[in-house]
């Protein structure tokens, strides 16, 4: 059997431990320094000491309440039915020091003063102060030391300071603090395809968006970024940038390389530069990370594809950087949560799979996002993290997992899940949801129209999204519930009409002009998923045409959404495929029509009576959304909105 291109495929906590020991033989610092800074450039930073307070806060009685300052002994006996007149008092402020002798404050609510001049304001004496309560001694009044008292700890060390605390460091007498210093992350882009921000990629050139996505990382974790320049992929350029970056940064890191094809240098460079601790690791998506040392700075060489990178980076560096400020990684939120499609892993790798999350019947639903380890996409939309561990081959829908939250469950709760047939209308409402409400998010996940009626079934969404034609009658969707269902007691809105077409190359070279034209043995075809409408429209269709699948070159090839169709078309792995017409347009390609079709959006009464879905009926009633929608170009909105049953 040939030997593998990495050392070994090592489980994340040895790959841990391992590069730990090796930092710890090769004498890397185990802190960083310390500086001493000013309270405001201190947020943020890590506490190098305790922090103890040099005065007490207040350093004085102080008043609690705007009123008078008394004696508690001279009030005793004040009620509603026998009060007391004062005349032994002083008016204070809030935060003014509680002249000698007294020992209460009585809030100026609680107080009739009496006399010829009333307003205590003005400054002049009053001939008195009716009250008709006694006070007890103390009342609203802070003593000395009643926020802290001189001597304490305010603050220990590894504490990363916030604006509170350095607000109650300043009212304990201390002006600066010692702080550990921020780390320095060097970040080296290498890659002979690899273009810097702002120019336009060629055929085969790629942005360097990864350096973007690992500063932001690094700064996260509180550590200042050192960007260099791309290197091409030339093994002794490369060792001359990370012996340099290794003199003057507490931790390098290298983007992409780190695999095993013939441009993959970074392995080698650092065994030949310093010491190869791992290259390999049980983790998906990050498999070819290289762990070592260079001098006394650690080296970690982070795989070029984004997901990749910054899972890499938050497992192996996350910690790293936090132990260096004499800290901890901030540990996640993790929830129970139900999936709601099937997901499967590979036995044994951590699989990391990210995923969106909304709250259906009281429980947290997960659905996985695409999986590919280049599709950056995944990291944004992403609301938590699913690891399935190396033993098991995944989870099946409805299964209960944990999660780890990316965010706050009270944005969960405000989530309208969709599952079902793609449109990019429902990416069109997600984005005007969120422009008329931050807190409303419309999470829709693709796995076609069969599969959204399934997830309705079985409780996993809130509306599922169908254009599902039934051939013998003609009509789409409602036929399917009681099938699929069971039930017809379920409620179709119609978002749209749409029309269905087939997408080929711009100038239609081929002079493809309908569906028979599949058949044509130089016709390259892309299809959707089973249990897509577009895909039973199409098997419709060739049926209709006297066709079978096996008439049709790349009928066995399928792409999840109408945009993914047209990228295919786009790229020249394919000549045609059905979609919808607004997909041509971020490509520029042309569009053969084969026929229109509603598209709508199932779900229960309750769900579509609930204030969480009132927003998105309000939506499809807005005229001036509507008009975005008809902007797009192949649709109708005549039926927008409209209850079909």
């Amino acid at each position: 059997m040939p030997r593998s291109p990495f050392i070994r495929d090592v489980p994340a906590i040895q790959a841990l431990d391992a590069w730990r020991a090796a930092r710890a033989a090769a004498g890397c610092p185990t802190r960083v320094g310390v500086e001493r800074r000013g309270l405001a450039e201190a947020i943020g930073r890590i506490t190098a000491e305790p922090v103890w307070a040099r005065r007490s806060s207040p350093a004085f009685d102080s008043a609690g309440m705007d009123g008078i300052a008394v004696r508690a002994a001279d009030t005793v006996g004040a009620s509603e039915t026998t009060p007391i007149t004062l005349t032994d008092f002083d008016v204070v402020d809030t935060g003014d020091p509680v002249p000698q002798g007294r020992d209460a404050v009585v809030m100026r609510e609680h107080v009739h003063l009496v006399g010829p001049e009333s307003d205590p304001d003005s400054g002049a004496a009053t001939k008195g102060a009716e009250l008709v309560a006694a006070a007890v001694p103390y009342q609203h009044v802070r003593s000395v030391g009643e926020d802290v008292a001189a001597g304490e700890l305010l603050l220990p060390q590894g504490h990363r300071l916030r604006a509170v605390d350095v607000a109650a460091v300043a009212a304990a007498g201390i002006t600066e603090v010692l702080v550990r210093r921020r780390p320095v992350v060097a970040v080296l882009p290498t890659g002979d395809e690899i273009r810097p921000l702002g120019c336009e990629p060629g055929i085969g050139e790629i942005i360097d968006t990864n350096s973007l996505m690992l500063s932001g990382q690094a700064g996260e974790h509180g550590c200042d970024v050192l960007s260099l320049p791309i290197e091409p992929d030339d093994p002794e350029r490369i060792a001359a940038a990370v012996l340099a970056a290794a003199q003057c940064a507490d931790l390098v890191v290298i983007i992409a390389g780190s695999s095993a094809g013939r441009g993959d240098h970074t392995a080698s460079v650092v065994a030949r530069v310093g010491t190869l601790v791992v290259h390999g690791v049980a983790v998906r998506p990050g498999h070819p990370v290289v762990l070592g040392v260079v001098g006394t700075t650690p080296v970690l060489g982070a795989p070029g594809y984004p997901v990749s990178a910054a899972l890499t980076f938050d497992i192996f560096a996350g910690p790293m950087l936090a132990a260096l400020q004499g800290t901890t990684t901030v540990t996640r939120q993790t929830v129970a949560a139900r999936l709601a499609r099937k997901l499967a892993s590979p036995l044994g790798m951590d699989d990391w799979v990210r995923v969106r999350l909304g709250r259906v019947g009281g429980r947290i639903v997960a659905t996985p996002l695409p999986r590919g380890a280049g599709v950056l996409t995944s990291l944004v939309r992403a609301d938590g993290l699913l690891v399935v561990p190396a033993g098991l081959e995944g989870h099946h829908a409805g299964a209960d997992v944990d999660v780890q939250l990316l965010r706050g469950l009270a944005d969960i709760d405000r989530t309208i899940v969709a599952i079902g047939s793609h449109d990019l209308v429902l990416d069109l409402a997600a984005s005007a949801l969120r422009g008329i409400d931050p807190g409303v998010t419309l999470a829709s996940s693709n796995v076609g129209s069969l599969g959204g009626l399934v997830a309705l079934r079985d409780g996993l969404c809130h509306v599922a999204g169908s254009h599902l034609l039934d051939p013998a009658t003609g009509e789409y969707t409602v036929p399917y519930l009681p099938r699929v269902l069971g039930r017809t007691d379920l409620m179709v809105v119609r978002l749209v009409h749409r029309e269905q077409g087939l997408i080929v190359a711009a100038g239609n070279p081929l002079e493809i002009t309908g569906i028979a034209d599949l058949s044509r043995p130089e016709v390259r075809y892309v299809n959707r998923q089973r249990g897509a409408g577009t895909r039973v429209l199409l098997d419709h269709e060739l049926r209709r045409h006297g066709m079978a699948p096996a008439d049709v070159t790349g009928y066995q090839r399928e792409e999840h959404t109408h945009l993914a169709v047209a990228a295919a078309v786009a790229a020249g792995r394919a000549d045609a495929g059905l979609g919808i017409r607004p997909a041509i347009r971020p490509f520029e390609l042309d569009f053969v029509p084969v026929a229109l079709e509603p598209y709508d959006l199932v779900l229960t009464q309750q769900t579509y009576d609930s204030p969480l879905l009132a927003p998105l009926w309000n939506l499809l009633a807005d005229d001036n959304f509507r008009a975005s929608i008809d902007a797009l170009g192949g649709y109708s909105t005549a039926e927008t909105g409209r209850r079909i049953r």
